[in-house]
């Protein structure tokens, strides 16, 4: 397979501690819980778009150019396929401040407290002036 340069996921194993909070936001399914370490599982999924950056509270997750193989959108839809009857990737997000979930208005990741959480668009404008 051909290589191209592109971003993707790295993760430090010393810094994770298998919390499993960057497998949600992954919307391509890229990274899995193996041996109680989070691994990006296949590269060809990773999107490098970096959504699981913001809810590691290790600071395991970085992105990094590098040379890998291409991103495959058509092999992400077959992953999703087989991770939709897995209850770990199903797990709804929250904002921490309303309640309100990922299906009703876009959240972020953010720090809070030292804590990552998320916030949605509703609620940023309270973070940002208290």
């Amino acid at each position: 397979m051909e290589k191209v340069k592109r971003k993707i996921i790295k993760i430090d194993e010393d810094l994770c501690t298998g919390c499993g909070k960057c497998v949600s936001p992954c919307a391509e399914g890229a990274i899995e819980i193996i041996d109680g370490k989070a691994k990006v599982r296949r590269e060809q999924l990773c999107d490098g778009a970096g959504f699981c950056l913001g809810v590691c509270p290790t600071g395991a997750l970085t992105l990094e150019e590098r040379e890998t193989v291409p991103f495959d959108e058509h092999a992400v839809h077959e992953h999703k396929k087989t991770l939709a009857d897995k209850p770990e990737y199903n797990i709804t997000m929250k904002c921490h401040l309303c309640g309100t979930t990922e299906h009703d208005r876009p959240l972020l990741p953010i720090k809070a407290k030292g804590e990552s959480d998320w916030v949605c668009v509703k609620c940023i404008p309270r973070l940002i002036h208290g």
